[in-house]
C-alpha cells in the first residue's frame, strides 16, 4: 500500500470554505490539519483491515442467497439487519418495490447516498472457486455479474467511517440504499421520481470490475428502455378449425421481422434485443395470449424515445396484420450515464493512495484457469491501477450496455467506483463471472474498494469544496445544455412480479446451499471446495 499518498494536504482555502459551509448549515467549524487528517485516513484504513472477517461473511453469504431482481428477500433482510444492529434508521419498501430500503445515520450536511446493487443473473448458478462450469444447482440463478459484492463493501466502508465520525463528532448523513432489479434497469428512476433524492448533495455507487477505478464524463454506455409488448388474439383447435383463430403468437413473430427489418437503417450507437416470454401454451391450440420483451438502447433521450415510438408503431402493424389487440407495458429505463468530474478525481487520487490488491499465487492460478477455458488471454489478474477514466471522443459515438444509476447521475452529482472483485477477460452476465465471487479474489477487492470509498467519504464531509465543485460541475457543464426527462411516466409501476416464478421454483433447492458463518469460516470451506480448483491438465 503506498502511505504516503495518505499526507493530503487541504489548502486554506478548502478550511474557509468548510467554515463558510458550516456557517450556513449551522455546524461547528472544525480546523483540521493536514497532520490529522493524515492520521484519519492511516485510522480509517486499519479499522477496515479489522472488519476484513465481517466483509468476507457478508460478500459470502449473498453470494449464497443468489436472488433474482425484484425477488432479493434473504439478500435485504441480511443486510438491513447488519445495519440496524449498527444505528442505522431504516426505510423498507421504497418506490413500492418489497426488497428496497433506505438506511439513514448521521445528521445535517453534507448528505451523502452510497449505493450497490444486489441482483443476480439467470442460469449462472456457479460453484465459487472452479474454473470451469460446475453449477450448484443446475439451472439456477447465481451471481454472474458479481452484484453480491457491492453492498457489502459499502457497509464495510460506512461502518469503519462512522465510528471516526461519532467520536471527532463530524456532521454528515450517510444513506446506504440497494439497485433492486439492475439487471431489468427497473427501479432508480423510480426513487428518483418519487424524490429519495431530492435532498442529497453527492452520491457514491459501486460497481464489481476487475481493476479499481472511477471515470467522469460521458460514461460511453447508452441508456435504455424496457418494454413488454402483449398481443391478445382468439384461441381455436389448430388442426380442426384454425380459420377460426387469431394468432397472438402470430403477432410476436411479426412484430419480430418487422423490427429486425427495421434495423438496417438504425444509427451505429443503438442496441436492441428482445425474448418472446409468452410464445402460447401447446401446439394444437392457436395461442390467444403471447409477449415479446424488449430493450431499446440509444445514447440520447431523443433517440431512445423514437426506437420506443417505432416499436409501438411495429407492434401495432402486427396487430393489424393478425387482427389481435396489442398493450405494452414500461419495465424499467435508464438514461445515458454521465458521472461526476470534481468527486471522480478525489476519488482517484484515493484509489492511488490504496492500490491494487497483493494477489496470491492460488488467486493468479484461478484467474488464468478460467480464461484458458474461455479460451480468452491468460493475462491472470490485474497489476497496475487502471487510469482515471476521461470522456474521450468515441464515447459519444459508440454504443454499449446501459446502466440506471445513470438516472440518479442526472439528478445528483455522482460517481462509479469500481472495485477489483473479478477477473479479467470474462464475458459478463455469465456463470464464469460467478467463479471469483466468493474467493480470496472478491474479499481482497471489496477491502480495497472499501478503503478508497472511505477515504473519499472522509474527504467529502470534512472538505465542503469537494461538494460545491461537484455540483459546479454538474450545473455548468452536465446539465447545461441537457436536462433530465424520465423515460417512465407518473402512472408507471415497478415491475415486482418479476422473476417471481423463477424463484419459487428455485429457492428451495438453493436453500441448501446457503452460508452458514458459525460452522464455517468461509463458503469455499463449507462447499469443501479446494482452492484453486482447475481442470487436471491445465
Amino acid at each position: 500500500m503506498q502511505t504516503n499518498s495518505f499526507l493530503k494536504i487541504f489548502t486554506a482555502s478548502a478550511l474557509l470554505g468548510y467554515m463558510a459551509f458550516a456557517s450556513i448549515n449551522n455546524v461547528s467549524a472544525q480546523k483540521i490539519s493536514d497532520k490529522k487528517l493524515s492520521a484519519l485516513k492511516s485510522e480509517l484504513v486499519q479499522e477496515i483491515d479489522k472488519e476484513q472477517k465481517r466483509s468476507q461473511e457478508m460478500v459470502d453469504m449473498v453470494f449464497s442467497f443468489g436472488e433474482l431482481g425484484f425477488q432479493e428477500e434473504e439478500t435485504s433482510r441480511y443486510l438491513t439487519d447488519i445495519l440496524k444492529e449498527n444505528g442505522f434508521e431504516i426505510e423498507y419498501g421504497i418506490s413500492g418495490v418489497p426488497t428496497s430500503w433506505l438506511a439513514k445515520w448521521g445528521s445535517g450536511k453534507p448528505v451523502i447516498a452510497i449505493g450497490s446493487d444486489i441482483d443476480c443473473i439467470p442460469k449462472a448458478s456457479q460453484k465459487p472457486g472452479v474454473a470451469y462450469h460446475a453449477p450448484l444447482v443446475e439451472g439456477a440463478p447465481g451471481h454472474g455479474e458479481g452484484h453480491n459484492s457491492g453492498i457489502p463493501l459499502n457497509i464495510t466502508a460506512v461502518l469503519a467511517l462512522k465510528k471516526i465520525m461519532e467520536r471527532e463528532k463530524i456532521v454528515g448523513t450517510l444513506v446506504l440504499w440497494p439497485g433492486v432489479a439492475e439487471e431489468q434497469l427497473a427501479t432508480k428512476a423510480y426513487y428518483v421520481r418519487d424524490g429519495y433524492f431530492k435532498d442529497v448533495d453527492a452520491c457514491i455507487f459501486t460497481h464489481v470490475a476487475n481493476n479499481l477505478g472511477v471515470s467522469y464524463g460521458d460514461s460511453g454506455g447508452n441508456g435504455m428502455i424496457s418494454v413488454k409488448f402483449n398481443f391478445e388474439g382468439e384461441a381455436a383447435h389448430s388442426g380442426g378449425a384454425p380459420w377460426r383463430g387469431k394468432s397472438a403468437l402470430d403477432a410476436v413473430e411479426l412484430m419480430n421481422v418487422g423490427w429486425n427489418y427495421h434495423r438496417q437503417h438504425m444509427e451505429p450507437t443503438q442496441r436492441s434485443h428482445y425474448v418472446v416470454t409468452d410464445g402460447g401454451d401447446q401446439p394444437n391450440v392457436v395461442p390467444s395470449k403471447a409477449a415479446v420483451w424488449y430493450y431499446f438502447r440509444e445514447k440520447t433521450y431523443p433517440k431512445i424515445v423514437q426506437m420506443y415510438q417505432d416499436g409501438i408503431r411495429i407492434a401495432e402493424g402486427a396487430a393489424k396484420m393478425t387482427n389481435t389487440k396489442m398493450t405494452y407495458e414500461v419495465l424499467g429505463s435508464a438514461w445515458p450515464g454521465h458521472f461526476n468530474k470534481a468527486i471522480a478525481e478525489t476519488m482517484y487520487e484515493n484509489i492511488k493512495t490504496v492500490g491494487l490488491p497483493q494477489w496470491s499465487d492460488q488467486d493468479q492460478e484461478l484467474a488464468k484457469a478460467i480464461q484458458k477455458e474461455l479460451k480468452v488471454k491468460e493475462e491472470g489478474m490485474n497489476s497496475e491501477l487502471s487510469p482515471l477514466g476521461v470522456p474521450s471522443a468515441t464515447s459519444s459515438t459508440m454504443g454499449g450496455g446501459s446502466d440506471d444509476i445513470a438516472d440518479i447521475a442526472w439528478n445528483v452529482p455522482t460517481v462509479v467506483l469500481r472495485y477489483p472483485a473479478n477477473i479479467p477477460g470474462l464475458p459478463g452476465h455469465h456463470w464464469a463471472n460467478a467463479i471469483a465471487m466468493a474467493t480470496p479474489i472478491a474479499h481482497k477487492g471489496v477491502i480495497a474498494g472499501a478503503k478508497a470509498e472511505a477515504l473519499t467519504l472522509l474527504d467529502m464531509l470534512i472538505n465542503p469544496q469537494i461538494i460545491e465543485d461537484a455540483w459546479t460541475y454538474f450545473k455548468d457543464v452536465q446539465t447545461k445544455e441537457i436536462k433530465y426527462t424520465p423515460l417512465i411516466s407518473e402512472k408507471d409501476k415497478p415491475a415486482i412480479y418479476l422473476n417471481k416464478k423463477i424463484m419459487e421454483e428455485f429457492r428451495p433447492q438453493m436453500k441448501k446451499y446457503y452460508y452458514d458463518p458459525k460452522k464455517y469460516a468461509t463458503y469455499l470451506e463449507q462447499l469443501g471446495i479446494s482452492y484453486p480448483t482447475i481442470r487436471e491438465k491445465q
